[in-house]
Order: C-alpha cells, then structure tokens, then sequence
C-alpha cells in the first residue's frame, strides 16, 4: 500500500505536493518544494515509489517526499 510523508494512503491518479527540493538526477533540474504533480501512477513492485510527471520529465518520486492535496 502506498503512503504519503503523513501516512495518507496514495491511489493511482492522485495529486502530491512536494514536501522538499529534489534534484532529478540524469535530467539536470531541481524540483522545488510546492511543486504539485498531478495523474500520478503507483509502482507495483514497490510500495515507497511513485511515478509522475514535473516539467515534462516523468520521474520516481520516493513517497516520503510528497503530500496528497
């Protein structure tokens, strides 16, 4: 099951809320603190990954590092 930093369980399709700045690696750019990522999937092998789109880019995001709005 998927959880946010406050423990609120995560579905496919959800809105987060970046809780810190994360640097993206390979893609060259940080993600700011505030940033809402919108349409997220969840990774099936692994509860603590999210996946979602920031500035074009689709990354994984841990799920320690995120709110749902």
């Amino acid at each position: 099951m998927h959880r946010d930093s406050n423990g609120v369980v995560l579905v496919q399709g959800d809105t987060v809320v970046l809780i810190k700045d994360l640097n993206v690696k390979g893609a060259g750019f940080t993600a700011k603190r505030g940033t809402s990522v919108r349409g997220i999937s969840l990774v099936a092998d692994n509860a603590e990954h999210i996946e979602g789109r920031v500035e074009g880019q689709r990354i994984v995001i841990l799920t320690q590092f995120v709110k749902k709005s």
